[in-house]
C-alpha cells in the first residue's frame, strides 16, 4: 500500500510535494512507533494470538478506509472526475492510515515471535528455517506489491468519469488482509499460544524510574558514590535485573545516531519516488511507473543477502580483516549516504531539462500564428520575432510588467495586452490580424503521473470535434481552443471530424510532455492530416531516464542489508535472555524518530533545490556515521548469558557485592582479551569482539 501512498496524496488529494512527504512519513513513523504499545499488550494482557487477530481486524478496517477515501465518484457530485469534497476525502484515509498504524503496530511484533513459539527447545534447526522462510516472504511480498500495486493504480475506473484506480490499489491489499485474517483464525486450533507473563518493558521502565528517583533523592554529598547511576535501585530491585539493564542501556547508547539512516532510506518511497515522476519510464517493451522504480529494492535485497553471506563476508574474513557488526553498520550508512549523492546528481540532470517557470512577480507568454503569412511582432521591451505562417514563438518571453503593448505588421496594429502574474499564456493572432485575439492558459507544472497534456487550436472557420482513446477534446469552436487533456505515453491516434468530412493523424509521446496542436486554416479533410497538423511543444517530454536512479537504489538496499540486518542481529547477541524484546523495540523506536527527521527538514527547511535537500541528507549521514564509528571504537562487546550466568552463581552461593563485582570485572576482562571473532557464523556470537 505504501508503494502507491505519496502519489495518492500528490495526484488524488492535491497536495504539494513537502506535505505529501510529511504525511507519507508520520504514517511510517507510526507504524514504527506502534510496536512498542502492541508488544505490552500482547505480553501483559491478551496474549500473541488475540493481540494479532484483533488488531488485523483494525488493520483491515482501516485498509477498507482507505480504499474507499479513494472513490472519487462518491463525492463528485458534477461528474468532472474530480471530487467535490475533498475534506470527506482526506479526513477517511487519515482515519485509515491511523488505523493501519495502529493495526501493524500489533502485527509487526507479534508475529515472528508467535511463529517462534511454536518450536520446543530441541527444534532450533527448525526455528532457524522458519525464520529464514519468514524474511523471504517479508521481501518477496514486499518485490510482489512493488510490481503489482503500480499496476493497479495505473488502470483507469469510475462510474461517471474515468480516473487512476487508487480504490483497486487500496482495496486489493484489504481483500488480501480479510483473506489471511480467515486462513489464521481457521488455524488456531493447531497453534501453541504462550500465556502473557507480565511484560518486560515496564519492569524496566519502573527499575530505570526508581533509579533516578533514589539518585535524586540521594544527590547531597554526605551519601557515598555508587558504580554506575543503575546501581541506585538496589534497594528495591535484584542485581541480575539491573545488570541486564545496563547491558540494554549500553546497547541503546550506541542507538542514539541511528535514526539518521531511517531518515534517508526511508525516502525511497517518497521524494525518489516523486523524483521518478519528472523521468522517463521507457525501458523498450516496458514502461515502468514512477512508484514501480521501489521493485528495484526487493530484487537487491533478494540478491545482495547470500551474495553477502556466502561470498563477501567469507572473502573478508580470509584477507584477514576483523569486519565486526558495527563495522558493518558503520560501512552501510556510508553507502546510504553515497545513494543520496547519486540522486542528488540525479537531480541536477533533472533540473536541466525542465522549463523555467515564472515566478509570482512575473508573467510568460508565447505567440502562435493562427494566419496563412508571415507576421512581425514586436513587444515591450523591444522584443521582436518573426513568425511564420501556422507557427509558434520557440519559447516563451518573461515580463515584470503586468501590462504589455504588442505591436503586428507593417502598417503596424497594437495592442494592449493584460497578462496574469505567475502564469504562462499564450497569444493567437488569427488570420485577419484586426479580428479578436485570444489568450490560452498554459501550464506552470509537469503534467501529472508522467502523462502529456494535450491541447488542440482550430484555425479554421467551422468547428472541428477530436478525440483521442482514452480522452476527448469536444467540439472547438472556429478560431478557438481546447482544454488541456492527459495522455498516456505511446503511439496515439487522434481522429478529428467536421460534419460528415474526418480524418486522423498519430503521434509517438514520451513522459511529462504538453503540446498545442494547430489545425490549420488551409487543411483539407482526407485519409490522412498527419502533415496538416502544426506542434507546437510547451513543455519538452521528460528525458532523463529511470533508469539512472538504479546506482541509487544498489547503494540504499547495500547500505541496508549492512546496516539493518546486521543492526538486528547485534541487539539480538548483546541482549539479555528475557530483554531481545526491548531492544527491538528500541530499534523501531530509531526508525520512527527517523521519519521524524525527515518531517522537519520537509516543513521548516524548505530548501528550494531538491538536489541541495539530497546533498544535505548525505552530509548529515557522513557527520553521524563519524559519530557513530567512534562511539563503536570504545564499545566493548559482551556475553550476556555469561555474565547472567555469574549473577545466577551468586545467587547460589551467597557470594558478597563486591566479590560479584570482582568476578564480573574479571569475566569482562576475558572477554576483551580474547581479541574477536567473526560474527558471520551465528555458533560465534558468544565470543568477545571488538570495533
Amino acid at each position: 500500500m505504501r508503494a502507491v501512498l505519496v502519489l495518492y496524496f500528490k495526484y488524488f488529494l492535491k497536495w504539494d510535494d513537502d506535505l505529501a512527504t510529511s504525511i507519507y512519513h508520520t504514517f511510517v513513523a507510526l507504524c514504527y512507533l506502534t510496536p512498542i504499545l502492541g508488544a505490552i499488550v500482547a505480553d501483559s494482557w491478551l496474549g500473541k494470538f488475540k493481540t494479532i487477530i484483533y488488531l488485523s481486524i483494525v488493520y483491515a478496517v482501516g485498509q477498507v478506509a482507505m480504499a474507499v477515501s479513494a472513490i472519487h465518484d462518491i463525492t463528485d457530485t458534477n461528474r468532472d472526475g474530480t471530487p467535490d469534497n475533498m475534506t470527506f476525502h482526506v479526513v477517511l484515509s487519515m482515519v485509515g492510515l491511523f488505523l493501519i498504524a495502529l493495526g501493524t503496530g500489533g502485527i509487526k511484533p507479534c508475529v515472528a515471535a508467535f511463529g517462534g513459539d511454536q518450536f520446543g527447545d530441541h527444534q532450533e534447526k527448525q526455528r532457524r528455517t522458519f525464520f529464514s522462510v519468514f524474511y523471504l516472504c517479508i521481501n518477496g511480498g514486499s518485490l510482489l506489491s512493488t510490481i503489482i500495486t503500480p499496476i493497479l493504480r495505473a488502470q483507469d475506473c469510475g462510474i461517471y468519469s474515468q480516473q487512476k484506480c487508487y480504490s483497486l490499489a487500496f482495496g486489493v491489499p484489504a481483500a488480501l488482509m480479510v483473506v489471511a485474517l480467515i486462513v489464521f483464525i481457521v488455524g488456531s486450533g493447531m497453534y501453541y499460544k504462550a500465556k502473557p507473563e507480565g511484560n518486560i518493558m515496564l519492569d524496566v521502565c519502573k527499575c530505570i524510574g526508581f533509579a533516578i528517583k533514589n539518585r535524586y533523592r540521594h544527590r547531597s554529598s554526605k551519601y557515598p558514590k555508587r558504580e554506575h547511576w543503575m546501581d541506585w535501585a538496589e534497594e528495591k530491585y535484584g542485581k541480575l535485573l539491573i545488570a541486564q539493564i545496563k547491558m540494554v542501556l549500553k546497547v541503546l547508547f550506541l542507538y542514539i545516531p541511528l535514526p539518521m539512516f531511517w531518515t534517508l532510506f526511508d525516502q525511497k518511497g517518497s521524494r525518489w519516488t516523486l523524483q521518478a515522476t519528472t523521468m522517463d519510464g521507457n525501458f523498450g517493451s516496458i514502461v515502468i511507473q514512477p512508484d514501480q522504480m521501489q521493485t528495484v529494492n526487493p530484487i537487491f535485497i533478494l540478491t545482495l543477502v547470500p551474495i553477502m553471506d556466502s561470498v563477501i563476508y567469507p572473502l573478508i574474513k580470509k584477507c584477514g580483516l576483523n569486519f565486526t557488526p558495527l563495522k558493518r553498520m558503520t560501512v552501510g550508512m556510508f553507502l546510504a549516504a553515497v545513494a543520496f549523492v547519486c540522486a542528488g546528481v540525479v537531480q541536477l540532470q533533472i533540473d536541466k531539462t525542465l522549463p523555467i517557470f515564472p515566478s509570482t512577480s512575473q508573467s510568460q507568454l508565447k505567440l502562435l500564428n493562427m494566419g496563412n503569412n508571415s507576421i512581425t511582432v514586436q513587444l515591450t521591451g523591444n522584443k521582436t520575432v518573426n513568425l511564420h505562417p501556422h507557427w509558434a514563438s520557440d519559447d516563451y518571453f518573461t515580463f515584470e510588467e503586468e501590462q504589455i503593448d504588442v505591436t503586428v505588421g507593417s502598417p503596424s496594429f497594437t495592442k494592449r495586452i493584460v497578462l496574469t502574474k505567475n502564469e504562462r499564456q499564450t497569444l493567437l493572432f488569427p488570420s485577419s490580424i484586426s479580428d479578436e485575439w485570444q489568450l490560452m492558459e498554459d501550464l506552470t507544472s509537469k503534467p501529472q503521473e508522467g502523462n502529456n497534456a494535450i491541447r488542440f487550436v482550430n484555425g479554421m472557420s467551422r468547428a472541428v470535434n477530436v478525440s483521442v482513446a482514452g480522452a476527448s477534446f469536444g467540439q472547438i469552436q472556429p478560431l478557438y481552443f481546447s482544454n488541456y487533456s492527459q495522455i498516456k505515453n505511446g503511439r496515439k491516434a487522434f481522429t478529428l471530424q467536421s460534419g460528415s468530412q474526418s480524418c486522423e493523424f498519430s503521434r509517438e509521446f514520451g513522459f511529462g510532455s504538453s503540446y498545442t496542436f494547430l489545425i490549420p486554416s488551409t487543411m483539407t479533410f482526407g485519409t490522412n492530416c498527419q502533415e496538416s497538423i502544426s506542434e507546437v511543444e510547451d513543455i519538452k517530454p521528460n528525458s532523463v531516464h529511470m533508469a539512472l536512479q538504479v546506482p541509487q537504489y544498489f547503494f540504499i538496499t547495500a547500505g541496508e542489508v549492512m546496516f539493518s540486518v546486521t543492526g538486528l542481529e547485534f541487539s539480538y547477541s548483546q541482549a539479555p535472555s528475557n530483554m531481545k524484546a526491548v531492544l527491538q523495540a528500541g530499534w523501531l523506536l530509531t526508525v520512527a524518530i527517523g521519519n521524524f527527521i525527515v518531517l522537519i527538514v520537509a516543513e521548516l527547511a524548505k530548501i528550494p533545490k531538491k538536489w541541495a535537500e539530497y546533498i544535505l541528507f548525505a552530509s548529515l549521514l557522513v557527520a553521524v556515521c563519524i559519530i557513530f564509528s567512534i562511539m563503536a571504537y570504545f564499545y566493548t562487546y559482551i556475553d550476556p548469558a555469561e555474565i547472567e550466568a555469574q549473577f545466577k552463581r551468586k545467587e547460589g552461593d551467597n557470594d558478597d557485592d563486591e566479590d560479584t563485582k570482582a568476578k564480573l570485572r574479571k569475566v569482562e576482562a576475558e572477554m576483551a582479551r580474547r581479541g574477536s571473532v567473526s560474527s558471520d557464523d551465528e555458533d560465534q556470537r558468544s565470543k568477545q569482539t571488538s570495533f
